[in-house]
Parts: C-alpha cells; sequence; structure tokens
C-alpha cells in the first residue's frame, strides 16, 4: 500500500483525538484514585496478584470470556449473548488487524494514534499488496459482526421481550447519548470505508457498498463528510463514557485483577466498592432475575438502580434500596460482570448510625465454657461415642425456632454414634450474621470473637451447623483452625456415604429448595440432593441451583413490609410446586418456617426426611 497524504494527517481526525485523550486520562486518574483508596493490605495483595503467573493466566481468560465473549450471558440468554459478544469481540477484533495493518504496510505511522482507526482515508492499495486482501476480507468479516450486534441492540431496545426479558433498565440522558452514537459509530464507518474502497482496498461489503454509491454519488464530495461524522461519533461515545453506564467497559479491565486478587469490599463509596459500582453495565438481568421483582413496585430496587443512585449522590434513595434488599445473592449469581450488589448494600448499610447497639452482656461465657469444658473431659457419654470425632452442634437461632430441626438431627447423630454437645441449648448466642447483614459490622465482630472463644475451647474438631445462615459467617468470617465446620446437609451425605446411617427409601416426590446462603452463598447443592434422593423421588423446580427463588423470608430486608413477602414466598412456591411434589424440602430453618405459612404441602428440613427414613421401615404406597 501506498500513503495518499504524505503528512498523514487530517483535521477530521480531531473529535477522535479529543476524546481518545479525554478518555484516556479520565481511566488513569480514576483507576489510581481506586487503587490508592485501596486498604494498605488489600493494595499489596493487588500488586502482588499481577506477578502471580497463575492469577495473570486467569485474569487474562476472564479478560477474554468476560470482557469479550461474554460467555455468562451466552449461558444465560444467547441472544443477549451474541448481541454483547459481537459488538465488544468484533470491535476488539477490528481494532486489533487495524493496528497490523500499520504495522505491516505503513510502519512509519505507527506512533500515530489515529492512524490505524482511519487507515482506509490515508492509504490507495497498489498492485504488489495482494497480501492485504487478506485484512481487506477481515475487516469486512469483523464489520459485519459489529453491524449485526448492533441490529440486535437496536432490537432489544425496541422490543426487550424478543430477547425473554420482562423488565429492562430505564436508560438516563447519558445513557442514551452513549447509545446512540455507538449505534452511529459502525454504521458511518461502513459509509466511510465504502466511499473509498476503490481507492484503499476493500471487501465483500465495503467494495459491494462502494459500487451502489458510485451509481449515484460522487466520492470527491462526499467521502470527507462521512469521516468527519464516523470521527465525530466516536469522540461524542468517547467524551460521554465515564458519565454512561459504558463505563463498564473500561472499569471491568480492572475489576477482573483486583477480583481474582482476593478484594473484598471494604468501604461503602471508595476503592473496590466505587469501582463495582461503575462496572455495572446496567443491562437489566438483575431486574427479572431478583425474587423481590415478582412485586411490580419494587424493581427500581435492584442492584442497577442502586448503582445508579450511588453514582448520583441520592442518599435517600441509596438508604432505601439497601435497607429493602432480601440479599438472597441472586442478582450476584447473574449478574455477567460479577458485581456483588448483596455485599453493595451491606456496605451502604455499615456507613449509617444506629441509635441503638445490641448488648452481650447478658451471654455467660462462663456457663458455656464450663459446659464445654465437661464435654472434653466426659468420657462416658450417654451417645455410642465415636473417639476420632467430635462434634460441637450449633443450632442457631433460627433452629432454636423450629425445634423439630435440631431434635431430628440430635436423633441422626444418636443413630450414626457420634460424639456431640449442643453449643446453644439454653439459647441466647448469635452467630453474628444478622448483624453483619444490617451492617453493623463492629458488633458482629465482637460477637464473633466471644463464639470463637468458646468454640476453641470446646475440644470439638467439627462445628455442625443446620443454618445456612450461620455457616456461611462461619465459614467466611471466623478463625477456626483444626475445626471442621461443615453444614448438616454435608454431614448426613458424609454419613450415609460412610455407612453410618441408612435410609429406607420411599416412593415420596420431594422437591428441594436451594436456600440462598446455603446454594449462591456457600456453592452447596450437590450434597442435599444425594441425601434426598437416598430419601425417596427427587423432582427440581423450574428455577433451581444458583437460579432458585428466596423464600421471602430472608433477614437481609430491613424494611420489606408483610404483605410484599407474601408475594414473593408465594411466588417461590409456585416456582417449587410445578412439578407437583408430594413435599417440599430445604435445609434452612427460617425458609421452612416461611413456607409453612402459605404452603398447602407439607414443608420438611432435610434433617426431618432424614431422621424419619432411619427411624423405620417405609412401606412403598402401591401405586393404582
Amino acid at each position: 500500500m501506498r500513503e495518499i497524504y504524505l503528512s498523514g494527517y487530517n483535521n477530521f481526525v480531531l473529535p477522535f483525538m479529543i476524546g481518545m485523550i479525554f478518555v484516556l486520562s479520565w481511566c488513569v486518574i480514576g483507576a489510581a484514585r481506586i487503587i490508592l483508596q485501596l486498604p494498605g493490605e488489600d493494595r499489596k495483595k493487588f500488586f502482588l496478584s499481577l506477578i502471580n503467573p497463575k492469577i495473570m493466566a486467569k485474569n487474562v481468560r476472564d479478560w477474554f470470556c468476560d470482557c469479550l465473549f461474554h460467555v455468562k450471558l451466552w449461558k444465560r440468554n444467547k441472544l443477549l449473548g451474541y448481541m454483547h459478544s459481537s459488538i465488544a469481540f468484533g470491535w476488539f477484533m477490528l481494532i486489533v488487524i487495524g493496528h497490523i495493518e500499520v504495522f505491516l504496510y505503513t510502519p512509519q505511522r505507527v506512533h500515530q494514534i489515529w492512524y490505524p482507526i482511519f487507515f482506509r482515508y490515508f492509504v490507495a492499495v497498489t498492485d504488489s499488496t495482494m497480501k492485504g486482501s487478506f485484512f481487506f476480507f477481515l475487516m469486512d468479516f469483523f464489520l459485519l459482526v459489529v453491524l449485526s450486534g448492533i441490529i440486535l441492540a437496536i432490537i432489544k431496545r425496541a422490543r426487550s421481550r424478543f430477547f425473554g426479558m420482562r423488565r429492562t433498565t430505564h436508560p438516563s440522558i447519558t445513557d442514551l447519548i452513549g447509545l446512540y452514537s455507538l449505534w452511529c459509530i459502525f454504521p458511518l464507518r461502513l459509509l466511510a470505508e465504502g466511499f473509498t474502497a476503490d481507492i484503499s482496498g476493500g471487501s465483500f461489503l465495503t467494495k459491494s457498498l462502494n459500487m451502489v454509491l458510485h451509481s449515484f454519488l460522487s466520492d470527491q464530495m462526499n467521502m470527507l463528510p462521512t469521516w468527519w461524522a464516523y470521527s465525530i461519533a466516536l469522540g461524542v461515545f468517547m467524551c460521554i463514557l465515564p458519565f454512561s453506564r459504558y463505563m463498564h467497559i473500561p472499569a471491568e479491565i480492572l475489576l477482573i485483577p483486583m477480583r481474582n486478587a482476593g478484594i473484598k469490599v471494604t468501604h461503602a463509596r471508595k476503592g473496590y466498592a466505587k469501582l463495582q459500582v461503575y462496572s455495572c453495565p446496567s443491562c437489566g438481568v438483575c431486574i427479572d432475575a431478583c425474587p423481590m421483582s415478582a412485586v411490580k413496585a419494587n424493581t427500581k430496587d435492584t442492584t442497577v438502580y442502586l448503582n445508579r443512585q450511588i453514582k448520583r449522590y441520592n442518599e435517600r434513595r441509596i438508604e432505601e434500596i439497601s435497607d429493602k434488599c432480601l440479599l438472597c445473592g441472586k442478582c450476584t449469581a447473574v449478574c455477567p460482570v460479577g458485581v456483588q450488589g448483596d455485599m453493595m448494600r451491606i456496605a451502604q448499610r455499615s456507613v449509617r448510625k444506629y441509635k441503638l447497639a445490641p448488648s452481650y452482656a447478658n451471654i455467660d461465657e462462663n456457663a458455656l465454657l464450663e459446659r464445654c469444658n465437661k464435654f472434653v473431659n466426659t468420657s462416658n457419654n450417654t451417645v455410642t461415642s465415636d473417639r476420632n470425632q467430635r462434634v460441637m452442634y450449633f443450632a442457631g437461632c433460627m433452629t432454636s425456632l423450629t425445634p423439630s430441626i435440631s431434635k431430628s438431627t440430635a436423633a441422626i447423630l444418636q443413630k450414626a454414634g457420634i460424639r456431640f454437645e449442643i453449643m446453644d441449648k439454653d439459647g441466647g448466642i448469635c452467630c453474628g450474621r444478622p448483624m453483619l447483614m444490617a451492617g453493623r459490622i463492629a458488633q458482629a465482630k465482637e460477637m464473633i470473637e466471644k463464639n470463637t472463644a468458646i468454640i476453641k475451647a470446646s475440644g470439638a474438631d467439627t462445628l455442625l451447623l443446620s443454618c445456612p445462615i450461620c455457616y456461611k459467617i462461619f465459614k467466611e468470617q471466623y478463625q477456626l483452625e483444626g475445626i471442621e465446620v461443615i453444614h448438616h446437609t454435608e454431614f448426613f451425605d458424609r454419613l450415609i456415604e460412610s455407612g453410618k446411617i441408612t435410609l429406607n427409601g420411599s416412593d415420596t416426590r420431594y422437591v428441594y429448595h436451594d436456600p440462598c446462603e446455603l446454594g449462591r452463598g456457600c456453592g452447596i447443592y450437590e450434597q442435599p440432593r444425594n441425601v434426598v434422593r437416598k430419601a425417596g423421588e427427587l423432582v427440581e423446580a423450574e428455577k433451581h441451583g444458583k437460579e432458585s427463588i428466596c423464600c421471602g423470608g430472608s433477614l437481609g430486608s430491613l424494611t420489606l413490609g408483610f404483605d410484599k413477602r407474601k408475594a414473593l414466598t408465594e411466588n417461590a412456591l409456585a416456582n417449587l410446586t410445578i412439578a407437583s411434589p408430594d413435599t417440599i424440602v430445604t435445609a434452612c430453618p427460617l425458609c421452612r418456617s416461611t413456607f409453612n405459612r402459605y404452603s398447602d404441602i407439607p414443608v420438611k428440613d432435610i434433617a426431618e426426611i432424614v431422621d424419619e427414613a432411619t427411624r423405620k421401615k417405609i412401606v412403598k404406597k402401591h401405586k393404582p
């Protein structure tokens, strides 16, 4: 190829350059501020992760999978996945191939940032550049890929239900400016390169357009305005990008290595939390996924709107949205970017001051420690002793309110010959998770310290829990070195596999409800299902696993009214009963109690069905 213009410059590149300099400056300064706002330990952890080969390999993989190919969206919704990946990956490839062309054919222009973007304006194809035909084809192909994504985006804007989305976000003014400028970029690029295809070369797309344009327009009169229009569209998009939803494009590039480095939200508005806010793409996936959206009035209380209000510093709405949330983690599970909506809400709650603080003066630590010491020193127990395992059973507040669960659990342990002690059999002990969800971080830590001392003094090597709320905080926040923390679903599965208990199965149809804190919170999905299959026939709800719908009784919400909770519970029950089960099984005392209020069929904890299945031989029903 040869250059048409020896200067390699035209004034039409100015809008693009202004936009490029602005957005790059904004991103560099913003990234530096976010990194500096991290706690010293997190900042060190982040920089060390950048020189860790395994973490860097994961970063590269996630950049391609999440930023370019949008794999998570593909798995959830193929049309949405293709729409986003075609634009992101297609644009990326146009940039890469454009730079390769400059490097190969005009290496003297490598230092000029605008040159690869407007390459087809400045060069003319020659007979000796036959190799260029391959790049012509690639550029036209990826331009077509991007254009197909733009067409789908326009359709989604007009008819979101075509994509299976019941509700979408209402874009702000800046979002609309960014959206329309993005839609203009690639049609204008096609038009500009179509005008110059007979001079600078092209392939099936641009050459075909060139032939059409030649039939009724003069290149000399219309070529330059199209390049101006293309440059202006690029400049507008880049200048508006930091103030729109499209800021997620550069923000996600930093979010991924921070997430892989193990950085957590420690401040409501700074550092990693701020990065998460700007990484939100406002795609609206979380709206349909949120169980609260079963009530239409709650639609604008979803994560995407929380992030928007944080950007606007709308303190009243931030407080309303944060307090109402169930903290079920559904938005986090489905977010294609990985924005932690539940943690963001807890962080917002933590910055508020409460008039009353809980007191733990009523906890008799000495009595608890004495009981634990007795547990350690007792050699003769009414329970058949398994000397290889000492189990401390922590029922938790909600299980104490549902005594049938703790009774069934104790009965199962006795049948298995497990030596155990119930830590909170006299009540009065909280795990600290409800306080943490309310944003009372300091009080939660105080409770954690007290409980940790008691558990370590017990001499137990296993801490058994029935409540997923307790299980999550014990797994994540407690430092119990040498003590295995295990949920009773995991423990029962282990007892069955080891042959310590045997279940007498029946033909009862069970549907298992995945509790939010146990499933999405801790990743426990298969163990409870293994247990249920041994007790009877397992049927699945329409939405299960990560897609499971919150029961509506979550302690996460501080303000959600009774009537709205009822609507959420009924929505979850409708999902569970679609396969016509005989019994609903869950592994959370709160879920069990919530469902029992409105369910027409029995609701049981997994401990209860295991106890029943080990109590006696169950006679199978004869089908007529």
